[in-house]
């Protein structure tokens, strides 16, 4: 899965992102809405770790996401609505 998948259906992936990073607020995830650059500067910041353990650690969830049936992504984007 590319970024561009990612950012275009932000609000279906919020609800994982949240669950993957649960140091993020809503708050955090909002002002994410979908931006890469963003979301690595929030992990910086509410975990403590380096860009480089950033950008390792949403490499690793955008292949866990590839790895998920798509009944799954549309369940988490249904939570995630409340």
């Amino acid at each position: 899965m590319n970024w561009d998948q990612v950012e275009g259906k932000w609000m279906q992936y919020r609800g994982q992102a949240k669950q993957q990073w649960s140091n993020l607020t809503d708050s955090d995830l909002d002002q994410i809405a979908g931006k890469r650059d963003v979301l690595l500067g929030r992990l910086q910041q509410r975990y403590g770790i380096l860009r480089e353990d950033a950008q390792k650690k949403v490499e690793e969830w955008l292949k866990m996401l590839d790895k998920q049936p798509q009944a799954t992504r549309e369940q988490s984007h249904q939570t995630a609505k409340g």
